[in-house]
Formats: C-alpha cells, sequence, structure tokens
C-alpha cells in the first residue's frame, strides 16, 4: 500500500471495508454437511425437528469445553441473560452493578428485571469494569455484579468474587457474580480459567457477529450452580409443571451448526487474535493513537481493534477521524461502545443521577475500525494505511485550528 496520501485521492463512495463485520465465526464444509444431515433425518412426520437430542450434546459439549458444571441453551444471549435475571428474583430496590461502557442489552436486562441498574467506570486500559470503583459502589442492596468481557478482553472474575465475599448482602449472601462473556467465547482469565468456568452464571452470545455463531442467533448459560441450572432449564421450556416459563429453546440445526462451530472455536480465535496483534504491531509506532492492550494468551480475543484517541481529541476530534477515515479512504469503523445513558434514552431515564466522567471521557476517545481474520490482505493493508494516513490529516487540522 502507498504511504503518502497524495497518491490515495480523496474518496467518494460506499466503504470499501464497512464499519464492523457482518459475521464474526465463519462456515466451513463442515457446517454444510451438519445440516444437511439435520435436514435430512428431520424432513419426516415422525421424526421432525425435535431439537432435545442435539441440544444436549451441544450443552455437555460447551460445558465441558468451558469447565463448567452445567450448560443450558437459548435461542438468543438476551434471552439468556434475562432469564439469569429472572432467577435471582429481584425485589424492588436491588440493586446491580455494571460498568458504564457497555452495549445497552445487559442494562435494559437489568431494569427490565425489576433491578436498579447501579454504573460504575471502567478500568482505563481495558475498558472492563473497574473493581475499586465498583466496591466503592456496593451496599447493602448489592444482589449482583453484572460484569462484562469487554469487546474481547478477559477481566479478573476471580477479583470481583472476592468483593463480593468481603460485602455480603444481609439476607441473599455474597452478590452474585453474572459475567457477560457474550464477546469473550473461549478467552481465558488471568488463572487460566476458561471463560465460563467462574461466577455463578455466565452467558454467552452466538449472534451472527460473534466469535461462534449459530446460524444468526443463539445463547448459552454455564453455571456451577445446580439449582440455577434446573430453574433455567424450567424458564425456558414453559417452566416444567409448576412455574412460569416460556419457550426460548434454541433449533435443532442451530444447535448442529453450534456443535461445529465449537469444536473450530479455537482456530477461529487464533486467527482473529494472530491479525489484531498484526494490526496492533504496524501501528504501534502511531504517538496519536494508543492501541489496545495485548493480554497474554486468550485474555484478548479483540472482538474489536479498540483504539483510542488522545485526550484532547475526545468526541470532536475522534469524530473527525472517524468521518475522515470513511470519507477520505473508505474506510468503517464504530464506538463500540458508547456509555449506555447517553444513547438510549429508557436507560437515561432509569440512572437519572448518575454520572460516570471517566467512562464517558474513554467513550469519547474510542474507535473500532473494522477488523475480522478473514479480510483479505489488500483490505487489511488499506485499514493500517487509512488509520495512519487520516491520524496525520487531522492532526494537522487540528495544529492549524489551535
Amino acid at each position: 500500500m502507498p504511504t503518502n496520501r497524495d497518491t490515495v485521492p480523496a474518496y467518494d463512495g460506499p466503504l470499501r471495508v464497512p464499519v464492523e463485520p457482518a459475521q464474526g465465526g465463519w462456515y466451513t464444509d463442515a457446517e454444510r454437511a451438519a445440516l444437511r444431515l439435520v435436514f435430512d433425518a428431520s424432513d419426516n412426520w415422525r421424526s421432525g425437528w425435535r431439537f432435545a437430542e442435539y441440544a444436549a450434546a451441544f450443552e455437555e459439549q460447551f460445558a465441558a469445553y468451558c469447565g463448567a458444571a452445567h450448560a443450558r441453551v437459548f435461542n438468543s444471549g438476551g434471552s439468556a441473560l434475562e432469564m439469569v435475571l429472572r432467577a435471582l428474583d429481584l425485589q424492588p430496590g436491588d440493586e446491580v452493578i455494571s460498568c458504564g461502557i457497555n452495549f445497552v442489552a445487559p442494562h435494559l436486562a437489568v431494569i427490565n428485571q425489576g433491578g436498579r441498574l447501579i454504573l460504575a467506570e471502567p478500568d482505563p486500559l481495558t475498558l472492563n469494569l473497574d473493581p475499586a470503583d465498583t466496591e466503592a459502589r456496593m451496599g447493602l442492596r448489592t444482589r449482583a455484579i453484572l460484569l462484562t468481557h469487554w469487546n474481547g478482553a478477559v477481566a479478573d472474575v476471580a477479583r470481583f468474587e472476592e468483593l463480593a465475599a468481603a460485602h455480603p448482602h444481609p439476607v441473599h449472601g455474597p452478590p452474585k457474580i453474572i459475567v457477560d462473556a457474550a464477546r469473550a467465547c473461549g478467552g481465558r482469565s488471568p488463572s487460566g480459567a476458561r471463560v465460563g468456568a467462574q461466577g455463578w452464571a455466565t452467558v454467552f452470545s452466538f449472534e451472527s457477529k460473534k466469535l461462534m455463531t449459530t446460524l444468526g442467533h443463539g445463547g448459552m448459560v454455564t453455571t456451577g450452580d445446580d439449582a440455577l441450572a434446573e430453574k433455567l432449564h424450567a424458564l425456558r421450556t414453559y417452566g416444567g409443571r409448576d412455574q412460569w416459563g416460556t419457550n426460548q429453546v434454541l433449533s435443532k440445526p442451530a444447535c448442529a451448526v453450534g456443535l461445529v462451530q465449537l469444536a473450530r472455536l479455537d482456530t477461529m480465535n487464533t486467527a482473529r487474535i494472530e491479525r489484531a496483534q498484526q494490526r496492533t504491531t504496524a501501528l504501534a509506532d502511531i504517538p496519536q493513537l494508543t492501541m489496545p492492550p495485548q493480554l497474554d494468551g486468550s485474555r484478548h480475543l479483540y472482538y474489536r481493534h479498540m483504539i483510542l484517541v488522545p485526550d484532547a481529541w475526545a468526541d470532536e476530534g475522534r469524530n473527525e477521524l472517524m468521518h475522515a477515515l470513511a470519507s477520505r479512504y473508505g474506510v468503517g469503523s464504530i464506538i463500540s461502545d458508547p456509555v449506555t445513558y447517553l444513547g438510549h434514552d429508557f436507560i437515561r431515564r432509569h440512572t437519572i443521577g448518575q454520572h460516570l466522567p471517566r467512562a464517558e471521557r474513554l467513550a469519547g476517545r474510542l474507535l473500532c475500525p473494522c477488523l475480522h481474520p478473514r479480510m483479505e490482505n489488500a483490505d487489511e493493508d488499506l485499514v493500517r494505511h487509512a488509520i495512519r494516513s487520516a491520524t496525520a490529516d487531522v492532526t494537522r487540522s487540528r495544529t492549524t485550528t489551535t
């Protein structure tokens, strides 16, 4: 790729590289063969599309992969999280602490299940929930800590388990640690434990953009709590015989694909890590930009390649850089993600009076140019060149105006 910005003309057309990949985990002949097998075996009035056998196999293999006692499959990660929170049986005034930089779904789920959402600051390096700020916000009404492995960077779940043990609820005991691992399936914690082996419950998503996918939608919960596993099974299948429930099972074809994707997950994650670290190395000499942290092993799976602009560029300068990437070079990028109460009116109405200055500042510096292991080398070269050149463009522009 060229290194002089003058050799790349101003770009005025559809994006050459989209703002984000539409698919995360990718399919091979093995997934297609699994689908054909399921179709051939199910297109029959005697057998039909009953999912139980495939769901049970998917759950068993997923639990074994994570090192968890139980796994329960759902039709989406959102449904799975809702049911985990429902099993917590939140009462008026019960509080759930979660990081302010987040996707909206976890916060909407807390509010929908009757909890009072307490927002906490992110760690400046990983943008995961900050343990110190979390502890400062814990009190006698704290029922759970909802911890997200943000954009593939695996948080230290054990640290939050220690906090919970040190601050027990007067009736329910230590607050439950609920882990949102939608963007970190296959990762490992600082102790080496696989994501899904720690906490009261870990929720995974297999939506189209995720690290492994099941035909567009799907989810899973892992837990070591026998009672929770039994409760979740009932909730997703009409409540058994004695409680409320609904239908949130994953289809038979999706479970079949999930089994194949699970077997290939480590290979796909390794390719993603390699691509992300290569980009980080290639751009590490740009003084204005902070590249994502390079954590050991599989502690960072790079669901997004998160870049931070200088503090002086927060919001306005970051937006200028994103516009330059798109308009001059045809390279898309996304803010993943803003502080939820700033971008979602419903969450704002339920968190009135809460203000996170660190989260707002970090989110104002954040952008994530598109990254995927299967991007053509020419596209990856274009992204790297565009980041370098657009950063130089913005630096000159801001130097001139100041």
